[in-house]
């Protein structure tokens, strides 16, 4: 029987919200605290939600509220110098829940309050004090608040993470700026299809919604690092001019960057993936989602995976006495599979900028490559598949791992 009554949540993305509501499922009370002035919408464009993210939504009950905002993805294409290949796919899986980013913080934030869960804004971490039995975390604004455990789903600048770990490394720059935009474009592509694809420049995305519109998203290639805030305070035209000159070549990616217009353009920033991370937790804090696990956006998988993992520490926390071998369970449970589905992204954004020599062996090798290196089975079959057993006690699970 767990002796965790009370966690404090640092972080209200996505992995926070997701987080509180599993722990309140598990009998303990959460409190979230949010560093920005209110819930975190319009912070990036698009994501797609894998089947394994999904199923996990649905133990806390989020899962129908969040395939209302979304978009099934059920076919894709991947698109080299104008030609387009069919990719395979799992036909024993749901599609991806292509969604925009803004509402699906709105939907889990709403979820979890429905569930019970109180949020308090403009409270920034600064430093949490220990105790034997429990953390007080203190805020710039003056505040504290004290619970039994502390959770850090702060994102990929964590001040937890380096609260537990001062030598914590941290994200790693992938190379890429990324952009997005929802776009009214006449385009032919069935609205259940995603493609990829490689520009004569740059690398970018795209998805068709049923009323017409067009979701796409850019990955510029930049060797000058530009974090958030830094991407932001560029003028929206300058960015504009930008994208227009990378993909004045392509089709239909330039037809894309004109359309986009500085009031729909969505700015992300530097593009990053986490490089693994030595100390999960210390004592009573723990990290959850891009705070320690964050794949590039190559992986389909970052905000499932976030998902997953505030799922699984609340059964951690539920099925096991004490707090700092409830995190060892959590970590052992996790880490595995979290480096492994980075590892595979970090392939993939190799091959983000392929030059024209390149693209053509790609187009001419493409349907062997489907049916091999790029089989769906072989590449992202096991990690799709994987459901989290929410009655079954954690350490069942602990036990397959472990042989």
């Amino acid at each position: 029987m767990s002796i965790t009554r009370s966690a404090l949540i640092i972080g209200g993305g996505i992995a926070g919200p997701v987080t509180a509501t599993a722990l309140q499922k598990a009998g303990i009370h959460a409190h979230v605290y949010e560093a920005y002035s209110g819930p975190s919408e319009g912070i990036g464009s698009g994501l797609a939600l894998a089947p394994n993210g999904v199923a996990a939504l649905d133990i806390i009950g989020a899962g129908d509220a969040v395939r209302e905002i979304a978009l099934p993805v059920a076919q894709m294409r991947l698109r080299v110098s104008g030609r387009e290949h069919v990719m395979p796919v799992l036909a024993d899986q749901p599609p991806l829940q292509a969604v925009d980013r803004g509402e699906l913080h709105r939907t889990l934030h709403d979820h979890a309050v429905a569930a019970g869960v109180p949020f308090s804004y403009d409270k920034r971490l600064v430093s949490v004090d220990e105790h034997p039995d429990g953390v007080t975390a203190h805020f710039t604004d003056g505040s504290t608040a004290t619970a039994d455990i502390l959770v850090g789903t702060d994102g990929i600048r964590s001040t937890v993470r380096a609260l537990i770990d001062p030598a914590a490394p941290g994200p790693d720059y992938t190379g890429m700026l990324g952009f997005g935009a929802m776009v009214d474009c006449d385009l032919d592509l069935p609205d259940d299809t995603m493609v990829f694809a490689f520009g004569a420049k740059a690398y970018y995305l795209y998805w068709k919604h049923a009323d017409g519109r067009v979701t796409w998203g850019a990955n510029l290639p930049s060797k000058h690092y530009l974090s958030l805030t830094e991407a932001r305070a560029v003028a929206a035209e300058h960015w504009l001019e930008v994208l227009r000159e990378t993909y004045a070549a392509d089709s239909p990616g330039a037809e894309f960057a004109r359309r986009t217009t500085a009031r729909n353009l969505e700015i992300t920033g530097a593009l990053h993936i986490m490089p693994p991370v030595p100390h999960w937790y210390r004592d009573r804090m723990v990290l959850v989602g891009d705070s320690v696990h964050a794949p590039s956006n190559s992986s389909g998988q970052g905000a499932s995976l976030a998902i997953e993992s505030g799922v699984q520490l609340a059964r951690c926390l539920r099925d096991i006495a004490s707090p700092t071998e409830a995190f060892a369970v959590y970590e052992r449970l996790r880490r595995a599979r979290v480096e492994g589905v980075a590892a595979r992204a970090a392939k993939i954004n190799h091959s983000k900028t392929p030059g024209p020599i390149a693209r053509k062996v790609m187009n001419a090798v493409m349907p062997l490559m489907v049916k091999t290196v790029m089989n769906p089975e072989k590449t992202m079959g096991a990690e799709r598949r994987y459901r989290i057993d929410w009655h079954a006690p954690v350490q069942d699970e602990l036990a397959t791992v472990a042989g």
